[in-house]
């Protein structure tokens, strides 16, 4: 199988230089980097709400209406010291026929009774569950605990595996159909099937649901981060990718908590992130296509439609011909049409190949970290919303930590060094793809990084499950593949101060990173795009 020949690499070259009379930070760049900023908090809100709907309770075995003395219900429930606590059973209670017949012959438990002689019973009744913290979710709703407690975590991964599926698709659709509709229609997915959770008569009805619901939320999250990356430009590009949709996704995340604080039923809540959703039905008419896309395919005419635009609301004047080289090398690039771009391409060079296998395990080990993290917060102290709120708080100042990094210093030293500070990172990185892989396969790149990546959030509900075993392994899993990804991501190639790639040829020239600490002789190694075996 032949590797296509790039048609005129010269012709998007210059893009940036092409549109650098709108200028940086005009009316339409305003308007399109909070628009796109603001899409984003849905996002921190719904992938991160499962953390409050499907929070466990505290519980035990219900206690039907019988005819038992005082002493006798305060006891029927056994009891058990767990981290050196004394806590009610959550799974068992003692056989009610025989307690029942006890107290009938006026037996005094732990006197007359050894207690622990006893026969003991399941929940044969049902569970009770405290509503000290919550009024209700899904584990209360649909009783997940006990022989059915492996739903409650996997009820995370479901929804993941959604965001898995969502990832390694809307990166290809958005590359085939563009930006702009891919956007909108995951937003749609993520705000309908978010709302209809609510009305799920089963668990399997509501995790079919979840799924349906991390398809949209995937989608519409890479569509605007790359949407923004390709209209946006300099640091102002910079800006929006490392700290702009991070801050907003970050925002949405810290007033969950305050949400599930207010409401504490897992409905309500649900109906709280997903009904927002219809505000951003008007951003259609203010979102553009991006103009990058849309010249990589040939629609010249509607990129320079959308850059006039921009430039009567930036007050500036266009030139005549925008994209003249491309024009008049236009005849030449008919053969896009039956030349499509997939994920194979992203392993078809060792160059290529070698970057996208870096990146792939660094943004598993990060989304691992992250998720592992976060699903656990509520778990940190004895109030699950301040817990939650407080591990949302920290990622503001890792946000412009990383921003700052990414703006002032190369790209693979600080992600490196930012990979070392913990599972955050993830929105450092996440630049990198974009920066790297070439307009007509970005899409493609940034979402098979997400589904890789995605692998990982699907495990993490699990992970801290390892402490069974030994207390502290599940850290040490995180922390050593968080120290393999750091190292791993000094071999990425630099794209501090350069454009963005347009072609694969210019992706092949970029430099490459060789190890630090070892001096090696310049070689250059011949970038082959023409008949080279897949």
């Amino acid at each position: 199988m032949s590797i296509r020949k790039e048609e005129n690499p010269e012709i998007l070259d210059d893009y940036d230089e092409t549109i650098a009379f709108l200028g940086h930070w005009g009316c339409f760049q305003k308007t399109v980097f909070f628009l796109l900023c603001a899409s984003t908090i849905p996002n921190g809100t719904g992938v991160l709400s499962i953390i409050f709907v499907a929070d466990i309770p505290a519980h035990h075995c219900r206690i039907p209406e019988v005819n038992l003395t005082q002493d006798w219900l305060n006891v029927v429930i056994p009891t058990k010291v767990v981290n050196g606590k004394l806590e009610q059973s959550s799974c068992s209670r003692y056989r009610l026929d025989v307690v029942t017949n006890l107290s009938a012959q006026g037996f005094v438990p732990g006197t007359d009774v050894n207690l622990t002689e006893l026969q003991q019973e399941g929940c044969v009744d049902g569970w009770s569950y405290s509503r000290d913290i919550y009024q209700s979710t899904i584990v209360s709703q649909f009783d997940l605990v006990c022989t059915d407690q492996w739903k409650q975590p996997f009820s995370s991964t479901v929804y993941f595996l959604g965001v898995l599926c969502g990832s390694f698709f809307a990166g290809q659709l958005s590359d085939r159909f563009g930006r702009k509709p891919v956007f909108f229609i995951t937003m749609a997915c993520q705000t309908i099937f978010t709302f209809a959770q609510v009305f799920s008569p089963s668990w399997t009805v509501f995790s079919i649901l979840l799924f349906l619901s991390g398809l949209g939320q995937i989608g519409n999250y890479v569509s605007a981060f790359v949407l923004g990356s390709e209209i946006l430009t300099g640091k102002v590009r910079v800006l929006y990718s490392s700290l702009g949709v991070c801050l907003c996704f970050a925002f949405g995340y810290i007033i969950l908590p305050l949400f599930a604080y207010l409401l504490r039923d897992w409905k309500s809540l649900l109906l709280a992130i997903s009904l927002p959703g219809v505000l951003y039905i008007p951003l259609w008419w203010f979102i553009p296509e991006s103009p990058r896309w849309l010249v990589s395919q040939g629609r010249v005419e509607e990129a320079e439609a959308i850059v006039r635009s921009a430039a009567k609301k930036n007050n500036t004047k266009a030139p005549k011909d925008i994209f003249q080289n491309f024009v008049a090398n236009k005849e030449n690039t008919h053969s896009k049409e039956e030349e499509r771009y997939n994920v194979l391409d992203l392993f078809r060079t060792s160059s290529i190949r070698n970057t996208t296998l870096i990146l792939l395990v660094v943004w598993f080990t990060l989304l691992t970290g992250y998720y592992g993290l976060s699903l656990n917060s509520t778990k940190l102290s004895g109030n699950p919303y301040i817990s939650a709120f407080i591990s949302a708080a920290v990622e503001v100042p890792a946000y412009i930590s990383a921003w700052l990094a990414l703006a002032y210093f190369p790209r693979r030293y600080a992600a490196s060094s930012v990979v070392l500070l913990g599972a955050v990172s993830l929105f450092a990185i996440q630049v990198v793809p974009q920066k790297i892989y070439p307009t007509v396969i970005r899409s493609t790149a940034t979402g098979t990084c997400a589904t890789i990546s995605r692998v990982g959030s699907c495990i993490a509900p699990f992970v801290f499950h390892l402490g069974v075993y030994f207390k502290y392994l599940p850290y040490i899993l995180l922390g050593s593949l968080a120290v393999v990804s750091a190292i791993a991501t000094l071999f990425l190639p630099e794209t501090f101060g350069k454009p963005l790639p347009e072609t694969f040829e210019q992706m092949g020239k970029r430099e490459r990173m060789t190890c630090p600490c070892v001096t090696q002789r310049e070689t250059e190694e011949p970038v082959v795009f023409l008949e080279s075996q897949l």
